[in-house]
Order: C-alpha cells, then sequence, then structure tokens
C-alpha cells in the first residue's frame, strides 16, 4: 500500500493551474434550497493527476461541472490561469471548454454509426480545422491511447474498453490543459479499468496533461498524485499518494 501524508495543496511558489476560493453552490430557495458545495478550497497545479472521491452526494460532481464550465459558484471564485472564471461570459466560458478542456464520461458518447476516427476527428471539425490536419491530429491521437489499427470500426465493432480508449482519444485530440474525467471507468471491469487509468498515467507522465478525476473506486483512485476527498459538499481530506508522485 502505497504511504499517505498530509499535504499543504499549494505552498505559493507557483500560480496554480486551477483555484476554487470558498465556493458554495446551493440549488433552489429556502427550505427546498439544497447546499451542494459548502464553501470549497481547491488547487490544481499544471501537470498533477488528482482524483476527488466522495459519497453520493457528497458534491464531487458539483465541482466538476463548475471546474468543466458547465455550472457556476453561488458564492466564490474560480480562477483558471489566474483568470476568474465567472467574469467571463458565456461565449468566452464556451471558449475555454472548447480550447482548455477535455472531457471523458462514464458513457462514452460515441457516434454509433461513424467510425473510431471520425468520432475522434469530431472536435476538430467544430474547431474548423482543415480535413488533412484534422485526420492526422486524430490518428496521432488514437495511437497515443493503443488503438492503431482500429481507426475504421465503429463503436459496435469495440469492445467497453476500446470504446472508453476513443472517447479518450477525443478528449486529448485538441491537446487541452485539462483532461476532466467523471467516473471513466464506472462501466468497466477491473482488467479493463486498469488498463484505462495505464493509458491515463502515460498521458499525464509522458504529455503533461493534468488530469482531474472523479471515482469512488479505491483502487482506481490509487493511480493519481493527489486523493481529495468530499463529505457534505466540503473537502475533508488531501492527501498526497507518495508512491505515485
Amino acid at each position: 500500500m502505497n504511504s499517505k501524508t498530509p499535504v499543504k495543496v499549494n505552498d505559493g511558489r507557483d500560480q496554480p493551474l486551477i483555484e476554487l476560493g470558498g465556493v458554495t453552490r446551493v440549488y433552489g430557495k429556502s427550505r427546498a434550497a439544497v447546499r451542494a458545495l459548502r464553501g470549497i478550497d481547491l488547487w490544481v497545479d499544471d501537470g498533477e493527476f488528482l482524483v476527488v472521491m466522495g459519497s453520493s452526494g457528497s458534491g464531487k460532481s458539483t465541482c466538476m461541472n463548475i471546474l468543466g464550465c458547465l455550472d457556476t459558484p453561488t458564492t466564490g471564485a474560480y480562477f483558471f490561469k489566474g483568470v476568474e472564471v465567472g467574469r467571463l461570459s458565456r461565449d468566452q466560458r464556451a471558449l475555454l471548454r472548447r480550447h482548455y478542456l477535455g472531457f471523458v464520461f462514464q458513457g462514452y458518447n460515441l457516434l454509433n454509426r461513424t467510425s473510431a476516427l471520425e468520432n475522434v476527428e469530431l472536435p476538430l471539425i467544430y474547431r474548423g480545422m482543415p480535413p488533412a490536419e484534422r485526420h492526422a491530429c486524430a490518428l496521432q491521437a488514437i495511437g497515443a491511447v493503443g488503438l492503431k489499427g482500429w481507426e475504421a470500426h465503429t463503436p459496435g465493432e469495440l469492445s467497453g474498453g476500446q470504446q472508453q480508449r476513443v472517447a479518450i482519444a477525443r478528449a486529448i485530440v485538441t491537446e487541452p490543459s485539462v483532461l476532466l474525467a467523471d467516473e471513466p471507468t464506472g462501466n468497466l471491469d477491473s482488467t479493463t479499468s486498469h488498463e484505462i487509468m495505464q493509458v491515463l498515467t502515460e498521458l499525464n507522465r509522458e504529455q503533461g496533461i493534468t488530469i482531474v478525476m472523479v471515482t469512488h473506486e479505491a483502487d482506481v483512485a490509487a493511480h493519481a498524485q493527489r486523493i481529495v476527498h468530499f463529505v457534505d459538499g466540503v473537502v475533508e481530506s488531501d492527501m498526497r499518494n507518495e508512491g505515485k508522485v
């Protein structure tokens, strides 16, 4: 078992890539109000692999939605590369998502009648990238997740693990600063889950992609450099996984 010791998340030496300061999120009003986040302080440094754990209702998914610019804090501030995201317009937040963030979900969300290569090319089509260039980028991303030779296969011809690899390739083809992964192994068996975590670990180490991942599985979380536990909308603990530093 890897030794774990408490860590001071941000020692002030460098500006973190991501910073949440006093973030709350309340849904509804008065007696119907649900306080999903109750004052979150969290920093993520460039190049880190951080896992957020917590039971259902702990606020981890709400936090991920805020990091992904899919939701906004009720109070508090979210800074990305030193820019306060809450001060950006809706269009500016959409550009931040498109150019700096990649997303991987429990469901693969692939187009069923479209080849693996074409699925990976989709974000580049939205960017207006010329066909030859996006084709080359998609091939490189598919190779990076270990699916070279499977480019022409549709999702129905791929296993669950292979489909998740395609989803990861689609998320990294735009060369994002941060990959946000929400239960990426939730639909997979333990062996395939380990393979997917190896892919993510290699992307973090070799390409320097910052990864923030939500999971409820301790063996999956063990691949990360830091493990943050949420309880009832607050950070209960923030521990560095010494074996992964």
